[in-house]
């Protein structure tokens, strides 16, 4: 393991709330009265996933990698982004360790589809779900996901590659 370099990368992200759309969190098309408004699906769990492997990597984020001016990205499927982003990180020689992520929503709640949303972003990354872990919280009805306004997810994230000019240990 000494020769391991260890990254770590953050992310976050928010959108609005509001009616006629789907509410996708973590790939999971979740029911509820109102969806996320975004260019893309507006999967703000996925999203920030995302952000938080780029940054580890330094490979920037989704809205370089992903801009909300490209029309091939209105409505599409964040977890076909986030493969995208897995692949981008596998051709740079890096492999994740493990993603933590929560969800900031006053509703709904999230405990019946955190499998399914664990299950998909590990498909998507091609890593065991035992990598991943996502939480949920509320903000006790303050702030705007409190005001049922608009969801928000960070996320962290731990990366590996060999160290440069190392090569991989024997």
């Amino acid at each position: 393991m000494t020769n391991m370099q260890f990254r770590i990368g953050t992310g976050y992200d928010v959108h609005r709330l509001t009616r006629d759309r789907r509410l996708i969190l973590g790939g999971v098309d979740i029911p509820h009265t109102l969806g996320l408004l975004g260019h893309s699906d507006a999967d703000v769990l996925t999203h920030a996933i995302m952000d938080a492997l780029l940054g580890a990597a330094g490979m920037g984020d989704i809205g370089q990698i992903f801009p909300d001016s490209d029309a091939a990205y209105k409505d599409a499927s964040s977890l076909c982004m986030l493969t995208e982003v897995g692949r981008l990180l596998t051709t740079g020689g890096y492999e994740i360790g493990n993603i933590d992520a929560t969800i900031i929503a006053q509703a709904p709640k999230i405990t019946p589809f955190r499998d399914d949303m664990k299950h998909n972003i590990a498909h998507a990354l091609g890593i065991p779900s035992s990598s991943i872990n996502i939480k949920a919280t509320t903000e006790e009805g303050l702030g705007f996901t409190g005001a049922e306004q608009g969801i928000a997810a960070q996320a962290v994230c731990l990366i590996t590659s060999p160290m440069p000019g190392r090569g991989a240990q024997a």
